[in-house]
């Protein structure tokens, strides 16, 4: 099964991607950590990417479906999660056609909807894991008063984004609407398009995608 995961940030999708990957055996395709992986990999590739990065130069959606279509010929996996990509309507249309020449398909698109004055609050009070990446609250999840992060076991700094303030966020989730607006337009028209509620608790947004996920399967 394959499926986008669509939300603001902050909207929690990195975490919900990791429960899939943990409870369903999925793979979580994140451009930022792919293209990283690339430039480190010494392939050819990696080579373009790194080439590409080192110039300050934007990469181009033909490198990122490059990288896609290494990962699904390469991979053994349940289905991948597509996070952070497609942005575009021209991503959204490279994607469908990758998957097509790839005999996949794509099964359904998750919007995480929220409400953006709650979703300020909750990631101006946002701090992770320097070691794992675990996201913890100052109000719903504090940082454990012994340092130790309760998911990795390890004594850890916690660390706040620089940009987690509310004129960055309130910047930020108006660059994701204008981008992200037609996507969902794209994908309701297609019979794709699901909503869960993103700003419930973990476990509450966790089996409402499993609820869709199941529904889709069946």
């Amino acid at each position: 099964m394959n499926i986008i995961l669509l939300g603001p940030p902050g909207a929690g999708k990195g975490t919900q991607a990791r429960h899939l990957v943990d409870g369903r055996g999925m793979t979580q395709l994140s451009t930022g950590d792919m293209l990283r992986e690339a430039k480190d990999s010494g392939t050819e590739m990696g080579q373009v990417v790194a080439d590409v990065m080192a110039k300050g130069e934007l990469v181009t959606d033909e490198i990122v479906i490059g990288l896609i279509r290494e990962k699904l010929q390469g991979e053994k996996t349940a289905g991948f999660i597509f996070d952070g990509f497609p942005r575009t309507l021209a991503q959204a249309d490279a994607l469908g056609a990758l998957l097509a020449e790839q005999g996949e398909s794509l099964d359904a698109v998750i919007e995480m909807r929220v409400d953006d004055e709650a979703l300020v609050e909750r990631i101006t009070a946002r701090s992770t894991c320097g070691n794992c990446g675990e996201v913890y609250n100052d109000k719903t999840k504090p940082i454990p008063a012994d340092g130790v992060c309760s998911n990795c076991g390890e004594k850890a700094e916690f660390k706040r984004r620089a940009d987690d303030n509310a004129e960055s966020l309130k910047q930020r989730l108006m660059e994701y609407y204008k981008k992200t607006s037609p996507l969902l337009g794209y994908y309701y028209a297609k019979g794709q398009l699901e909503r869960v509620d993103g700003l419930g608790d973990i476990s509450e947004v966790q089996s409402a995608i499993a609820g869709v996920l199941d529904a889709t399967a069946s």
